[in-house]
């Protein structure tokens, strides 16, 4: 039986933006549990094509340790002059299997 892929977009909703403390440490944009995508692949992650602010790339979204919640990272191109504690608006779109 062939296996038919299906796309889903989540957003746009706003999300704080929080550096993990360290040197080198990334950005995530956290994603509520409501709208966290399944997991589609190992380690907890999804393929997705995000857009932050108007700014698209393809990524994943990573399952959030000890939450239900998910994050996605947020390179700096994507941020523009934003940093910890700044909102910014999120929109993200995954494919899965029906």
């Amino acid at each position: 039986m062939a296996r038919h892929t299906a796309s889903e977009t989540r957003g746009p909703f706003q999300a704080m933006l929080v550096r993990y403390p360290g040197k080198g440490g990334w950005t995530f944009a956290t994603i509520p549990p409501a709208l966290a995508p399944p997991i589609t692949r190992g380690w907890g992650r999804t393929p997705v094509r995000a857009v932050v602010d108007d700014y698209a790339w393809d990524t994943s979204v990573w399952r959030a340790k000890g939450s239900k919640g998910a994050v996605l990272a947020v390179p700096r191109r994507a941020r523009g002059g934003k940093e910890h504690g700044d909102s910014v608006t999120v929109t993200f779109t995954f494919e899965w299997e029906e």
